[in-house]
């Protein structure tokens, strides 16, 4: 048995927008981590940030789906050698009758010893990182 974290942004840019700073490495740094991402199915890419205690600041992630701009999901593999995490990270982009985006983030596969980290990472998505996401589209 697994946990998903699900967030739901509701965004007034077009998909198009949304997904750049999905999958362009200078604009998801700008809101998440350093990163050497590429939206192409089999690329495996890294993100980079100060490692704290707990974790070493690396994650290593796999593209399993790029549908430009509707759908990406990519593999997320990180932690420490105490509590190691394997997840996947799916994000769905739906044009809105505004003209903006419906941004669906499901981020599964939290076993039950992994808790505290299925609830900070969640504390994340919904938090500073989507503020951060809002800063950088309205650039």
């Amino acid at each position: 048995m697994t946990d998903t974290i699900h967030v739901e942004y509701d965004l007034p840019h077009p998909p198009e927008k949304v997904w750049r700073a999905l999958t362009e490495p200078k604009l998801l740094a700008a809101w998440l981590m350093e990163n050497d991402m590429r939206p192409v199915v089999g690329h495996r890419f890294t993100f980079k940030a100060q490692p704290m205690p707990g974790w070493d600041g690396t994650v290593q992630c796999e593209v399993l789906e790029a549908d430009p701009p509707k759908r990406l999901r990519y593999s997320w593999s990180g932690g420490s050698e105490a509590l190691h995490i394997d997840t996947v990270v799916a994000w769905t982009l739906a044009p809105t009758a505004s003209g903006g985006t419906r941004l669906l983030l499901e981020h599964s596969g939290f076993t039950p010893e992994q808790s505290m980290a299925f609830e900070g990472i969640a504390r994340g998505w919904r938090g500073k990182v989507a503020e951060r996401m809002s800063e950088v589209l309205e650039r």
